[in-house]
């Protein structure tokens, strides 16, 4: 019916009450943009459904809703995606035996995830898993500090580092790389 209207990709850099509504300005697509508006409903980010997990001793973090010792290290306060240091069993591991969180829902509220890191959770967790406890706490990913998790204005998370193409050096150089070389630079993004 059109009573509600969304304004995505708006960088705010003011709010204002206007009598019983509330002027915003800021800009899109890097033009000044204004609008005043009844409601606001802030669409920025989320945070893992635990609720599943309710009989299950957690250890999370009271801020970041991470494992407590991987929190520190993904604090979007403190890291990018590209500085998270490499991660694994050690860190993911809860109170409940043999009990592991693994990938974006890792990061409880951090949003500095990047696949790479949970290719590497997951194989720590399955040599644990798997009785190799040495094999588990070796970890050998490097990402580069690239900035990635920046967005465009279109919304979208795309990479703006090259696709990979399957040489070391290609690889050393973007954090959003496949396990298999991808053909486009819009192959290695995820929404």
């Amino acid at each position: 019916s059109g009573q509600v209207q969304q304004i995505a990709s708006y960088e705010i850099d003011d709010v204002r009450a206007d009598g019983d509504q509330v002027t915003v300005t800021g800009r899109r697509a890097g033009e000044p943009f204004a609008v005043t508006v009844d409601v606001i409903v802030n669409a920025t980010g989320f945070r893992p459904d635990l609720d599943m997990l309710r009989e299950i001793r957690l250890g999370l973090d009271d801020i970041v809703e991470a494992p407590r010792a991987l929190a520190p290290l993904i604090d979007p306060n403190l890291h990018s995606c590209g500085s998270v240091p490499p991660h694994g069993v050690a860190e993911l591991a809860h109170p409940e035996p043999n009990f592991f969180i693994a990938g974006m829902k890792s990061y409880g509220r951090a949003p500095t995830f990047l696949l790479l890191t949970g290719y590497e959770q997951v194989r720590s967790i399955a040599a644990e898993l798997a009785g190799d406890h040495t094999g588990a706490r070796q970890l050998e990913l490097v990402l580069p500090e690239t900035g990635v998790c920046s967005s465009d204005i279109g919304g979208s998370s795309c990479c703006t580092t090259p696709a990979v193409t399957g040489t070391p050096a290609a690889d050393e150089a973007a954090c959003c790389t496949l396990p298999e070389p991808a053909t486009d630079s819009t192959s290695c993004c995820t929404n």
